[in-house]
């Protein structure tokens, strides 16, 4: 049985470091990210370094504005304007974070898109929807290393969550990695919610001393259905969350959806090393595991060159 979202937010109230904990919300002006971004800033209330990176300068705006006041003078949020779609924006919004803070404690990616559109490459060559999914969070994860393990050193936090669909994946094409020739829309979901499996285990392997997360966050009463390019889509979304229709009372309110996966972050994860939570912030272990060290290892030499990133 799941907690309750009240004893969740009793658990994340004792979040107390000893230290002004710097966050970046990658995806943070909308949905789930927005969630945790949220319940981050009330549970330190306002005492942290906050940096949400998104598009919609309005809506992060809005967000940071409802943030409690912090009492602390080294307390700051902020917003870093980027389209992840592209790796280059992403280099450049990496190395401009680097500037801003010499140390990060908690790395939050969520950035994504529903849409029935069959496969769509950005002018680099990357389906956007599995660049938005994928590609973008590990070379964000790639640039901002550095100052993870400045903040372990430190002897602080140091995690990182990409929020997609943990427990849900499907076994990886090796002789198609990015799907540029079996491209469809389930496999795309299915081997890219896999790729976030892998690529975790093999950050967590070449940095022992961190916490890289996927996790699972359920079905959540987001804005981006409502945003998606497809209208099939958008009118589906409007009649799944309308109070006349009984699945809008199965879903999770993004409020709580915040809280929960805070938790995982915050509680469930207890250690180093590659993690999987599910939408209350439970460790899910392997459910539904489909990697392999062979598909590790190719994904990430793949992933590599696909963002045209510098690795040692």
């Amino acid at each position: 049985m799941a907690p309750s979202i009240s004893a969740i937010r009793t658990l994340n109230a004792s979040f107390s470091p000893l230290y002004l904990p710097c966050a970046v919300f990658i995806g943070g002006t909308s949905g789930v990210g927005q969630g945790i971004a949220e319940a981050f800033a009330r549970h330190t209330k306002g005492n942290a370094h906050i940096i949400i990176i998104g598009r919609n300068s309005s809506a992060a705006e809005s967000i940071i504005a409802s943030f409690p006041q912090p009492t602390s003078p080294s307390a700051k949020h902020e917003f870093v304007s980027c389209d992840v779609s592209l790796m280059k924006n992403v280099q450049q919004t990496t190395q401009e974070l680097l500037s801003r803070t010499s140390k990060i404690n908690f790395l939050v990616l969520s950035p994504g898109m529903l849409s029935l559109n069959g496969r769509d490459e950005t002018e680099e060559g990357i389906d956007k929807k599995m660049a938005l999914h994928y590609y973008a969070r590990w070379k964000f994860i790639h640039g901002l290393i550095p100052a993870l393990v400045k903040a372990k050193e430190a002897g602080e936090d140091a995690k990182v969550v990409s929020v997609l669909a943990a427990g849900k994946g499907g076994k990886v094409d090796l002789d198609d990695l990015g799907l540029k020739k079996t491209f469809s829309l389930s496999a795309a979901a299915l081997q890219v919610t896999t790729y976030n499996d892998l690529m975790m285990e093999e950050y967590a392997s070449r940095y022992p001393s961190l916490s890289f997360i996927h996790a699972y966050p359920g079905w959540v009463r987001t804005n981006i259905g409502s945003a998606s390019p497809s209208p099939i889509i958008r009118v589906a979304t409007k009649l799944a969350t309308s109070r006349l229709s009984p699945l809008s009372y199965l879903a999770t309110t993004q409020d709580d959806a915040g809280e929960y996966l805070l938790n995982g972050l915050l509680n469930t994860v207890s250690g180093p090393g590659a993690w999987r939570i599910g939408e209350h912030g439970d460790d899910i272990v392997k459910t539904r595991y489909f990697g392999d060290e062979e598909s590790r290892k190719k994904l990430w030499e793949h992933t590599v060159q696909a963002t045209g990133s510098n690795v040692e």
